[in-house]
């Protein structure tokens, strides 16, 4: 199992420390470094400042918003950076839900697995540097008509002008439902979970199944499929203590991040066992009542998403995750935490 390690979003400005937490990580051995947009700072431009200081480590994105940029734009950016870097970059995307894509960015959500389907395919076409022809339900390339919006009929297929420093760009899907990690084992080159857990994934392990049975020879080999998955580490002698840092984070995904009934970040936690759980925080939450839905959040929970306790514990825990379909344990935190989870994992 390799480490990645997580930057995360940016909240008043970037986090102080980034820059010395990377060379540190590549210092130890961390196999990528990855960084996330939602509706703030986004996930392209930190990895070119920072990944600048850096000879080896790879430069992950987890996630590019699909909504925010058309496939090519975001080919374009991936092809820019990985030509930077000297051909490390980890393409992750994803769909994000309907309050995102509709409130910031604007476009529509409805049928987001087929969309990112097509997202995929013009992806693919224009990091191989083919001339880019989609004409799909959602995505059209050359424009045409469509929705009332009249083209001027004088658009051409064109090709990248940038030659490739790769025919392929890894591509990983972030996904949390079953149809959507199915979807990621069929097109991508890697899945990006939340909010897996090693003691539950029946579900996932199904999903990955039904993929991969329809999945094209021309993929990646599927020894070769990443599974990078963000995992938070917390030292501390006192597990309750350990937890509380760990609980606000479950309660504003579970309870805030999505409307009720169309929350995927509460299925999923759901599909672990904490629907009635899941409830109670979401009403909670949506009740402005976030400190009481935080306390809601069971130890149990937490210990089965994160690595919590003290050493030897995480040690222990981490027997199930290297055991498990995850390939990467993406991870933060201080110096020590990070020298840490190198001498358990590496």
């Amino acid at each position: 199992m390799k480490l990645g390690l997580s930057l995360g979003y940016w909240g008043k400005g970037q986090p102080p420390g980034q820059a010395e937490q990377l060379a540190l990580a590549e210092e130890l051995g961390y196999d990528s470094v990855w960084t996330a947009e939602a509706y703030g700072s986004d996930a392209l431009t930190p990895l070119a400042w920072l990944g600048a200081s850096t000879s080896r480590i790879k430069l992950g994105t987890g996630i590019v918003q699909m909504s925010a940029r058309t496939p090519t734009a975001t080919a374009m950016a991936a092809m820019t950076l990985d030509h930077l870097s000297g051909g490390r970059v980890l393409l992750g995307l994803g769909v994000s839900g309907p309050q995102v894509v509709e409130g910031w960015y604007g476009q529509p959500y409805p049928r987001p697995l087929a969309r990112t389907r097509e997202y995929f395919e013009v992806l693919r076409q224009t990091i191989a540097r083919e001339r880019v022809e989609h004409d799909g339900a959602q995505i059209q390339i050359p424009y045409v008509d469509k929705y009332g919006m009249k083209s001027t009929g004088l658009g051409k297929a064109l090709r990248s002008t940038l030659h490739p420093v790769r025919d392929q760009i890894p591509l990983l899907l972030a996904a949390e439902g079953p149809k959507n990690i199915a979807l990621s084992a069929e097109i991508a080159d890697g899945w990006l979970p939340f909010f897996y857990s090693p003691w539950d994934a029946d579900f996932a392990h199904t999903a990955l199944e039904e993929g991969f049975a329809r999945r094209a020879p021309e993929r990646l080999p599927r020894d070769q499929f990443e599974i990078a998955c963000p995992v938070q580490v917390i030292v501390s002698d006192d597990l309750e203590a350990a937890a509380d840092w760990i609980r606000p984070f479950i309660a504003l995904y579970v309870g805030g991040m999505g409307a009720k009934g169309a929350n995927f970040h509460f299925d999923a936690v759901a599909r672990l066992g904490y629907e009635e759980v899941c409830a109670k925080i979401q009403d909670l939450y949506l009740e402005g009542r976030k400190d009481e839905a935080t306390a809601a959040v069971p130890l149990d929970l937490v210990e089965k998403i994160a690595l919590i306790g003290p050493k030897e514990k995480i040690r222990d825990d981490l027997a199930a995750w290297s055991e498990s379909v995850v390939t990467t344990l993406m991870v933060g935190g201080d110096a020590d935490t990070l020298r840490m989870m190198a001498e358990l994992v590496l």
